[in-house]
């Protein structure tokens, strides 16, 4: 088939190789020249595990272009996704629609034939509706058929999941639709994975709640991590016990200083203000965004507690930027409030990424950017480990304890053992794990009146 995706950028970036992969003919079109001219040459703009050699071989092949011209970019296309940023509206948290809606404008006056419109990106219920009836406005004599397919992509693991999804959400009110469709994703159709077909607003809900759902998922666990933390018990093996029960599951049940990324910060508030508009408010997902913003600083004010209860003028070590390994991407990400905090307590900061120093360079200030987790640790009063990347997994604690000022592992992923930290001469704190120091005054005394 012949597939154009509007929009270069991760999701479309993604989502357009992958097809190609299967045997489309795709062209990706995109208003930004740089970008274009980038992938071009073969460079592509986002870290993303595997995505470099995939975009080369079907560039290669034939099937994968780039082009910033609109008109020939759909010419011929039986199918135009359109995959561009819906990012939170200034001001009121609301999805930005604007650059999808332009698209819609754009695009309308070029249907010739019968052509499918597909809404990649994600947006709110009754998104489709709208563009429907922008493209009928612009040109009235266009038949077109308007879908929503959202995207389940995790960043790190993006071209795996489109190519072993657990489900592929297709939402339309035309029928004709459908075996278009079927066709884009026959190659995984035929490997069994399920294709949901459901009606057009369904399918963007869909999107929402289960990005909801899984923010409250790490929500509920990190306020779990805190209880445990307060009357002794393990929040790795709280996590174990419900997670072993089927209809919770173990994902997204590992204790850490909050979620952030391109998709749960905004697409949790989009959710939330689209249900208050429609008068049915949801309270859950409210209070998850209140205790995930509040949780970033709460962080840093465990790593304050840890260092003394004083950071001023002391230099902390920061491993991770990202908001997750294998991405380069930090929007939202905790080491940023995180950062500013510990900055705003009077301290000194150095910190390494393996892969998103480039963009924390114009994100954060004051901030010495370490060549590797060593040089980040010389002269540190603690080291604390934000991101869970596998380079930070087997550190030479030795190595370590010889550069840090005081050798002090904040491990907020939980990712080594205490005894393990402790046997090379290192106080250690985890999240939700015994630790006397953070036993409750209440727990103390139980403590003590028993011994």
């Amino acid at each position: 088939m012949r597939i154009t995706m509007i929009g270069s950028g991760y999701v479309g970036l993604v989502s357009g190789a992958c097809l190609a992969d299967f045997g489309h003919e795709v062209v990706c079109v995109d208003k930004d020249e740089n970008k274009i001219a980038s992938l071009r040459n073969g460079q592509i703009p986002i870290f993303e595990p595997g995505l470099d050699s995939l975009v080369a071989g079907n560039v290669k092949a034939g099937r994968l272009s780039f082009t910033t011209d609109l008109a020939k970019g759909i010419e011929d296309a039986e199918v135009i996704f359109i995959a561009v940023g819906t990012p939170a509206r200034r001001g009121d948290g609301h999805a930005d629609l604007s650059f999808v809606y332009e698209a819609a404008r754009s695009v309308a006056p070029l249907l010739k034939n019968f052509t499918v419109v597909v809404t990649k990106s994600t947006v709110p219920v009754g998104t489709g509706d709208e563009i429907e009836k922008i493209i009928k406005k612009a040109n009235p004599t266009a038949d077109v058929a308007v879908v929503s397919n959202p995207e389940f992509l995790r960043e790190g693991a993006a071209i795996d999941d489109f190519r072993r999804p657990d489900r592929i959400v297709i939402g339309l009110s035309d029928e004709r639709a459908q075996a278009v469709m079927t066709e884009v994703y026959r190659p995984l159709y035929l490997n069994q994975s399920p294709l949901l077909f459901t009606g057009r607003r369904t399918a963007e809900l869909i999107k929402y709640a289960g990005n909801a759902f899984l923010a409250m998922k790490i929500t509920f666990i990190n306020e779990i991590a805190d209880l445990c933390e307060q009357t002794g018990a393990n929040v790795q093996q709280v996590a174990q016990g419900i997670g072993l029960d089927k209809r919770i599951g173990s994902k997204f049940l590992h204790a850490g200083p909050g979620y952030g990324g391109s998709c749960f910060p905004k697409d949790t508030v989009a959710l939330a203000k689209t249900a208050q508009d429609y008068g049915s408010p949801m309270r859950l997902v409210e209070t998850t965004v209140a205790v995930n913003t509040a949780r970033k600083r709460s962080i840093a004010r465990k790593i304050v507690t840890a260092c003394g209860g004083d950071v001023s003028d002391k230099k902390i070590a920061i491993l991770g930027l990202t908001f997750k390994p294998n991405t380069d991407d930090m929007r939202e990400s905790p080491s940023l409030t995180i950062i500013q905090a510990l900055q705003d307590a009077g301290a000194e900061i150095s910190a390494y990424d393996p892969e998103g120093m480039s963009q924390a360079k114009s994100m954060l200030e004051n901030v010495t950017f370490a060549t590797d987790p060593y040089d980040a640790a010389k002269d540190a009063e603690a080291l604390v480990i934000v991101t869970e990347w596998n380079a930070f997994r087997a550190m030479d604690f030795n190595r370590l304890k010889q550069v840090m000022k005081t050798p002090l592992l904040v491990d907020l992923r939980n990712i080594y053992r205490k005894d393990e930290a402790k046997s090379h001469g290192f106080a250690y704190v985890g999240v939700g794990r015994p630790t006397e120091d953070y036993l409750s005054p209440v727990r103390l005394s139980v403590k003590a009146n028993a011994s």
